[in-house]
């Protein structure tokens, strides 16, 4: 897990798409706090069984579980990277948009944490929509 990564949200994404291509039941990637609530948001909303953050060694690692159905089937459909570091993306509570007509969520960066989209609303909080997973 060597190496700079320029969008780290991009890259865990990346690497969930990939595990669930491949079918694997275990993604790891580097540890940060954004990742963390990212993969929060995803075990609460049903889209992963769990994950675990491992501080051991010098560059921790977030350990993400992927959910399947009994088809053996991934249960996230579509991941996209909304923000970027090249051109960011800020949102009013209001502003959230509503993710396949609420099957999906937004995840926002706030100002009180990492959050849903439907968590944002309710505390009427707007900030940086990270991603959308449906």
């Amino acid at each position: 897990m060597a190496g700079v990564v320029t969008d780290p949200i991009a890259d865990m994404l990346t690497r969930i798409r990939n595990g669930m291509n491949a079918r694997h039941m275990r993604v790891m990637m580097p540890l940060s706090k954004t990742k963390v609530g990212i993969a929060e948001c995803m075990k609460t909303e049903g889209f992963i069984e769990g994950f675990e953050v491992d501080r051991a060694k010098a560059p921790g690692t977030l350990s993400v579980q992927l959910r399947y159905d009994e088809n053996r089937d991934c249960v996230i459909t579509g991941l996209k990277r909304v923000s970027r570091p090249g051109l960011r993306q800020y949102v009013h509570a209001k502003e959230i948009p509503v993710v396949r007509h609420g099957l999906g969520v937004a995840i926002v960066s706030t100002s009180s944490g990492v959050m849903t989209d439907r968590e944002a609303r309710r505390k009427n909080l707007g900030g940086e929509l990270l991603c959308t997973i449906w």
